[in-house]
Formats: structure tokens, sequence, C-alpha cells
């Protein structure tokens, strides 16, 4: 099997990018071995403080942060980083020649159930003559992505990862401390009978995802003439890993709950490298407005609504709102 660095040469990434990408690697190792130590370590359980989100931090949110943040602004690679858990992007080095933004764990509610968790990342390159602590440098649409990609803590830990030459599966082999590649350009099925939104708020939705979700459950006795099941796992990264490995749609609609708060997911540590990951394996990741990586940011905790998957689902999925 081939191991990470030769796998991206061979996909001519740069060198300076390999280096970044080894240095979040680092940063991911670590975490999994704290989340499979967690409950020996005392750290389970929420803190006391919310983050910006007005969510509250987990334990291991906390370290996650701490250990991605630290060693991306002692690496000299980046100018500045995005966070999640972070109030504002914080400066790195003056000269550093990219942007970090990332999720340090995804799916926090997991946690103490030892269920499935994560860690999202996106790389831009920084935009020169921009100030290292303006948050200016992060307001570039997802198109411009020259990486993304998330870490899943699972039964064994997997990188999927893509640098715009397809979406690549990596594990991480133990007996040598290494991600080693194990699936080349992955593709998402353009067909598929599995969906995934969280069931729990579909009063909220709009008229056209409420119909939508309702066909799907009508199955087989219903307009689309086939059953299909629904999988969540309440972890983006659970859920659109397994729409790459055999297919599905994965949704989280606007809903009308908190009127000041239409959406979920962020913008930029969730739906844009996500959506990157999607593409780039022949899926499609929209809004019900138009293409995630389009959307030129405007806040660095922007969320927006998001749909993606397969093909000819999703397609289906945004008939409904014509």
């Amino acid at each position: 099997m081939q191991r990470l660095a030769p796998s991206l040469r061979e996909d001519n990434v740069s060198l300076d990018l390999i280096s970044l990408i080894k240095t979040i690697l680092a940063a991911t190792k670590e975490i999994s071995f704290r989340v499979s130590q967690a409950h020996l370590g005392g750290l389970l359980g929420s803190t006391l403080d919310e983050n910006i989100q007005g969510e509250v931090q987990k334990k291991l949110d906390v370290v996650a942060n701490e250990l991605i943040k630290d060693i991306l602004l002692e690496s000299g690679f980046v100018k500045a980083i995005s966070s999640e858990e972070e109030d504002h992007s914080v400066a790195g080095d003056e000269n550093g020649k990219y942007l970090v933004s990332f999720d340090p764990l995804d799916g926090s509610s997991n946690i103490d159930i030892n269920s499935l968790i994560g860690t999202i990342f996106s790389i831009h390159e920084a935009i020169p003559g921009v100030d290292a602590a303006d948050s200016a440098q992060f307001k570039q649409a997802g198109h411009k992505q020259v990486c993304a990609g998330y870490v899943l803590y699972g039964p064994s830990t997997m990188l999927v990862m893509t640098t715009g030459k397809g979406t690549h599966f990596y594990v991480l082999d133990r007996t040598h401390g290494g991600f080693l590649l194990v699936e080349r350009n992955v593709q998402v099925p353009q067909d598929t009978k599995e969906f995934a939104v969280n069931m729990s708020n579909q009063r909220f939705w709009q008229a056209p995802m409420q119909n939508y979700i309702n066909d799907l459950l009508a199955g087989d006795t219903g307009p689309r003439g086939k059953n299909f099941n629904m999988r969540w796992i309440a972890a983006m990264v659970g859920d659109i890993h397994r729409v790459l490995q055999r297919g599905g749609i994965f949704t989280y609609p606007a809903d009308s709950k908190n009127s000041e708060q239409p959406y979920k997911l962020r913008l930029m540590y969730e739906a844009n490298p996500m959506s990157y990951l999607i593409e780039q394996a022949g899926g499609v990741a929209m809004t019900s407005q138009g293409r995630i990586m389009e959307i030129e940011p405007t806040d660095i905790h922007q969320r927006v609504e998001v749909i993606m998957g397969s093909k000819n689902e999703v397609e289906k999925c945004l008939s409904y709102y014509k």
C-alpha cells in the first residue's frame, strides 16, 4: 500500500502543501489516541463553557482544538486559522502561504456514547497583501479550496481527502504511525435508496423538503415507487463517509425553529470541505438555491443549508423546490 506523501506527489501536490497536510495529520493522530483513552483519562463530559456557536463545549472539543491550533500556529505554514471553537480567526505566520479552517471534533454529542466523531479541515491559499489578523482572508468561496478532508475516529482511524484530483481513502496504520492509501478515486453511486436527515425537525422544514421526505417515506406505494432506508449518525463525518462509500443523500435543510438561525451547519468548517469531497467523488453538493462552493462567505461562522450526495437523488430533491 502507498504511503501518504508519495500518493500526494503522484497528484502533483506541492511540497509545502504536503508538509501542511502532514502537520494537520500529526495533530489528528494525537486526537485519535486521546479519543481512544477518553474514558480512562477523564475527558468525557462537558466543560462549563459555551463556544461562539452557543454550544456547550465537550472536554474533548477543547483538547482537540488546542492540539490542532498549537501545531498549526507553530508550523510556519499558515498565515491564519479559523476554528468552530474560536470566536475569531487567529493570526499565524505573516509569511505563511495557507489558511486552515477546521472543526476539531465533529459530532460532539457522540463522544460520551462511544460513537463516531471526526475532525474536518479545509485549506485555502492565503491572500497576498491582507494582514494575517484580518478575517477577510477567509472570505473565499469553497471552489478556491486547495485541499479538504476529514479524519474519522471509528474502529479504524480513516483519512478522506482531496486536493482536486479525486477523493481518496487512507487508513492509519498504527504499526508505523502513518496513513496508507487504501482506495483511490472513490465514486459516489448516482442513485440511492438511503437518506440521512434529522427527522425530529420535520415540522419546522419548508414545504418542499417536507414533501420530498414524505414521498421517500411512502416507499413503493408512493410516487417514487421504491423503498428508502433512513440512516442518521448525528455526526456529519459519519453520515458523509457512508454516502461516499455506498451512496445516499445527506441533508440539513433550512428550518423555522429559530427564525434568527434557520441553518445548522457551518459553511467553512463543514459544508465547504464536505462539498469538495463529494463533488470530487462525482456527487453533488447544493443548497436549495445553488451550489454550496459558489457561496461567497460573509463571516467565518456563517451557516448554510446543505443537500448533498448521490447526483440523481440530489437533483430529484431540488426539483421539489422548483
